[in-house]
């Protein structure tokens, strides 16, 4: 290797791990719009998990079974969401869906305070869904098609670590809160809180650019539509793969986050502060699992990010729920089952972006990712109900282990595709 080919080499391996000072200034301010969109979505979205012991406790839910089915009502509404959001923004573009969806999930979250019974609070958390998940649909192919081939997979990955901010703050707010006021009143006031996300819309507005290659093919398109096209015998081996990974990898995730403060709660005996603390070990070891799986993203790829980090959090999850280890193991492990839990969500972004050309990419994206969702929103339904008549560790086990191991396998089968620069090379994803 002569001395130029060395220093170029140095020069893109300092680029490698200095991905974030590479970026240029609208790389950047995408970056952090796209972030506080997803730290917001979580924010809004965990909230139902921190308040679900006090809703059951003060009587305003009947059981777990109800408890699980507004959570999954919420969910597959949210995948309903992310699919139209997807094809709108294709349409509209991206700038443009990504603000609706935001305005409207923060505006039906803090309504969920104002319900008065079961039945108003799962129809409000159900259209709060719509919003919640078209954000992630837009934001992901949002960042996708703003930054370079060579650091997507890190900067998708990065905006996905948001999510244990927007969840870390969701656990601030319930511990300070809980603390000063009833528990009638303290369920009410979390969701009211909802209503702050609503302010990213403003930095949106002004600093966010929509990709130059998004707008060459926004509007009205003739032939089939954005929904069917995903589905044409083109594209409808990854279609059908990508969707079966995101059942996988929101089913884990759900089935075990969803419960999560609830197991803490019923089977370790935590009260407050301790549930706090644990959860906060979980959040940090969740924030770091999405910037590993992020830089893991481009330097094994897609494919191997997911496969491996599926099987650890298999692993942990099982330890985790079914074998009662004592006090210090359960602590260390939280740190593991946050990490490994959220590693593989990294990869999701980029590997679903970079299956489909720009005309149908965040149709495609959206739907993949929310069909997941949909499919997956079933677990905590299907765990409330179970843990009616078995362990909630158990019923977790159940759901989780089966939806890792999904994952696992069709990661093995997927193209990997990290290589296509989708800003200019558009015919290679067709």
């Amino acid at each position: 290797m002569d001395a130029d080919t060395s220093t170029e080499a140095a020069k893109t391996a300092r680029r490698g791990r200095l991905w974030y000072a590479d970026m240029s200034p609208n790389e950047r301010r995408t970056f952090w719009a796209c972030f506080g969109g997803w730290a917001t979505d979580a924010f809004d979205v965990q909230m139902f998990s921190l308040v679900l012991t006090v809703l059951l406790s003060t009587g305003f839910l009947a059981s777990n079974g109800e408890a699980g089915t507004i959570a999954t009502i919420t969910l597959v509404s949210s995948a309903f969401g992310g699919w139209v959001a997807g094809l709108l923004a294709d349409r509209f573009g991206r700038i443009t869906m990504l603000k609706v969806s935001v305005c409207w999930f923060a505006v039906f979250a803090c309504a969920c305070g104002f319900a008065q019974d079961d039945l108003q609070l799962g129809g409000l958390r159900a259209l709060m869904g719509l919003g919640f998940g078209g954000e992630w649909a837009v934001g992901a192919v949002l960042m996708a098609e703003t930054v370079r081939a060579g650091i997507r997979g890190r900067a998708v990955g990065g905006v996905q670590a948001a999510w244990s901010v927007g969840w870390g703050a969701a656990v601030v707010l319930y511990v300070v809160v809980s603390d000063g006021v009833s528990d009638d009143w303290l369920w009410r006031i979390m969701f009211w809180a909802g209503l702050l996300p609503a302010l990213l819309v403003l930095y949106i507005r002004r600093h966010v650019e929509e990709p130059p290659l998004a707008r060459r093919t926004a509007g009205p398109r003739p032939g089939l539509a954005g929904v069917l096209q995903i589905f044409h015998p083109e594209f409808l081996g990854r279609t059908v793969l990508c969707s079966l990974i995101a059942v996988g990898a929101q089913g884990g995730y759900y089935a075990l986050t969803t419960w999560l403060p609830q197991f803490l709660e019923e089977e370790r005996g935590l009260e407050v502060l301790a549930l706090g603390g644990t959860l906060a070990v979980v959040i940090v070891g969740a924030f770091v699992g999405y910037l590993l799986g992020a830089d893991l993203s481009d330097r094994l790829g897609r494919r191997w990010t997911l496969v491996v980090t599926s099987i650890l959090a298999l692993a942990i999850s099982l330890v985790f729920t079914l074998l009662h280890p004592s006090t210090a193991v359960f602590t260390v492990l939280c740190f593991p089952l946050g990490m490994f839990s959220a590693a593989y969500f990294s990869s999701l972004g980029p590997l679903f972006s970079e299956q489909y050309p720009t005309r149908i990419r965040a149709s495609g994206q959206g739907f993949c990712y929310n069909f997941g969702r949909g499919i997956g929103a079933l677990f905590p339904s299907a765990i409330g109900f179970l843990s009616d008549r078995i362990e909630v560790g158990t019923a977790i086990a159940v759901f989780a282990g089966s939806a890792y191991a999904l994952l696992a396998i069709c990661a093995l089968v997927v193209r990997e595709r990290d290589d296509v620069d989708i800003d200019t090379v558009d015919e290679a994803l067709a």
